[in-house]
């Protein structure tokens, strides 16, 4: 890895994300040293030694050639897809591709109406992949479910992917395509007792490893199970990184993001509020 030599042009491109190294350096240190330079030419110094410090960091890997396939469908909740998106989006090197069943890959309007533009068809995406993701949803989860495009997609590529992975609901998605039988697994807090009608182990966590499944938890776990996922495949020392890129240090105004804390006159309503949900999902669970 130390062997590694940059071409200036791809140093300078990668600066904003090689900067960090001094950052992570001090992290006991209550003084960030920002260093920008006075030249172009002081700035590309700068920014090829924070490259060697950052190279030195242990357990860190800075490049690769993973190819990675994220599932999009109409009505799926885009911060699912987009929190992982954006942590594999980091690793140099790797390959991320959004696939869609649309043969025209027109935009994936998801269930807040942001719009996304997929990269390939499932008939384009490659046959060996290092991740294969599936966001959730609501009712456009369910439709996935029960599109056999979709399923016959995943049943075809999650045997021949090294990671096969999911966040949310996506977690049934996987589990109607036969890929949850005998697992641990998580998924929303509101759908995670039915995890056992697709033949897993229900785990109430933020990110669940079993093996070559992956599961995190309702939308904003993506995060975390996307830095895990890093810290899996490039080291702990990448994905600290990523996460200062991201400043990621959750401190939200309130405690209320799961059942347990938000009590339960915010739980039993919201729970209701998914029935039609639920019912469907175990209705299709049960047509397998």
């Amino acid at each position: 890895m130390k062997d590694f030599i940059p071409s200036r042009r791809s140093l300078l491109a990668a600066a904003p994300f090689l900067a960090l190294a001094g950052a992570v350096r001090a992290q006991d240190s209550r003084e960030i040293p920002y260093r920008f330079g006075e030249t172009p030419e002081e700035a590309e110094r700068i920014a090829f030694d924070a490259h060697e410090e950052l190279m030195d960091l242990p357990d860190l890997h800075m490049h690769g050639n993973e190819k990675i396939a994220m599932l999009a469908y109409p009505g799926m909740t885009v911060l699912d897809l987009i929190g992982p998106q954006y942590m594999f989006a980091s690793m140099m090197g790797a390959s991320v591709q959004v696939v869609s069943a649309d043969k025209a890959l027109a935009p994936i309007v998801s269930d807040t109406k942001v719009a996304l533009v997929p990269d390939v068809h499932f008939d384009d995406c490659p046959e060996e992949l290092d991740i294969l993701f599936v966001p959730g949803g609501t009712s456009g989860t369910v439709a996935a479910m029960r599109d056999p495009a979709t399923m016959e997609f995943l049943k075809d590529r999650a045997p021949k992917a090294k990671l096969v992975t999911a966040v949310c609901t996506g977690s049934l998605i996987l589990g109607q395509a036969g890929l949850l039988d005998g697992k641990r697994a998580t998924c929303h807090w509101a759908a995670r007792h039915l995890l056992p009608e697709f033949g897993a182990t229900a785990v109430n966590a933020r990110v669940v490893e079993d093996g070559d499944l992956i599961t995190g938890g309702g939308v904003t776990a993506g995060i975390d199970f996307g830095l895990s996922i890093l810290a899996r495949l490039r080291g702990e020392g990448y994905a600290k990184v990523v996460q200062l890129q991201a400043e990621y240090a959750p401190a939200p105004p309130f405690d209320s993001g799961t059942p347990e804390a938000a009590g339960p006159a915010v739980t039993e309503p919201m729970q209701g509020m998914f029935a039609s949900f639920l019912h469907s999902v175990r209705e299709t669970a049960r047509s397998r």
